[in-house]
C-alpha cells in the first residue's frame, strides 16, 4: 500500500505559514477600496485633512487626493467632503456614507480571514 503524502509533510515544519488575504475591490474603471484607502480615509476622520492624513501616511499629497478622487467618482454620493478655508479654516470630512464604506469594508475583510484561517488549517493538516 502506497504511502500518502500530506502537505504538512512537504512544508518545512520551523516555518509558520499564513494566507496573505489582502482585500481589494475594483470596478471596471478603477481600483475602489482597499487597505491602503481604508487607511486614507480613517486619517482624514482623525485629522480633518487629507494632507495630514497623506504626511501620516508617508503618502504624497497628489496620490492622496487621486485616491480621494477615485473613491468619490465611483460612488453615487461624496466618500470625502473637502471645505474651502476661510474665518474658521478649511477642512474635509468622511460622510456617514464613508464611514459605512469604512466598517463594512472591516467587517467584510473579518470575515474573509476567518474563513481564510480555517481554510489555512485544513490545508496544512491534508
Amino acid at each position: 500500500m502506497k504511502n500518502k503524502m500530506l502537505i504538512k509533510d512537504i512544508l518545512n515544519p520551523s516555518m509558520t505559514f499564513h494566507i496573505n488575504d489582502m482585500l481589494r475591490i475594483e470596478s471596471t474603471n478603477d481600483r475602489f477600496l482597499g487597505p491602503g484607502r481604508i487607511e486614507l480615509l480613517e486619517k482624514i476622520i482623525e485629522t480633518g485633512s487629507i494632507s495630514q492624513a497623506a504626511k501620516l501616511m508617508g503618502m504624497s499629497y497628489k496620490k492622496a487626493w487621486d485616491s480621494i478622487h477615485s473613491i468619490n467618482q465611483q460612488t453615487v454620493t461624496p466618500i470625502v467632503i473637502t471645505q474651502a478655508g476661510g474665518e474658521k479654516g478649511g477642512g474635509t470630512i468622511v460622510t456617514d456614507e464613508g464611514k459605512l464604506l469604512i466598517a463594512s469594508f472591516k467587517q467584510l475583510h473579518a470575515d474573509i480571514r476567518l474563513y481564510f484561517s480555517e481554510k489555512i488549517e485544513t490545508f496544512l493538516q491534508s
